[in-house]
């Protein structure tokens, strides 16, 4: 782990979060580094990884968490690379915060 890095002002409320974004159906044959080389495209990836969910019946389905410089980078990353397509298949991003209460 490195050190924390300096404040910078962000307008949520949030614990720094806004600088993460969450992509979803990412396809089984996509690595991490495909990702990050991917979500470059709005801004700087600090971070990026890949969760795959064993289990499930298709087998295929992928999600992943992608960490922005800046929350402003992972606002552009929400409105620009969703539905874009990752080896032919479209994925989402969208904001990587926890929902209060579950379904």
């Amino acid at each position: 782990g490195g050190g924390g890095g300096g404040g910078g002002g962000g307008k949520g409320a949030g614990s720094g979060a806004g600088c993460r974004v969450f992509v979803g159906n990412l396809p089984y044959s996509a690595s991490w580094q495909d990702l990050k080389d991917h979500m470059r495209a709005a801004g700087t990836v600090l971070h990026c990884d890949i969760m795959a969910e064993p289990g499930t019946a298709m087998g295929s389905k992928g999600c992943g968490i992608v960490e922005y410089a800046s929350a402003a980078e992972a606002q552009r990353a929400i409105r620009e690379l969703s539905e874009t397509t990752v080896n032919g298949r479209p994925i989402f991003v969208r904001e990587d915060r926890e929902e209060p209460g579950g379904g």
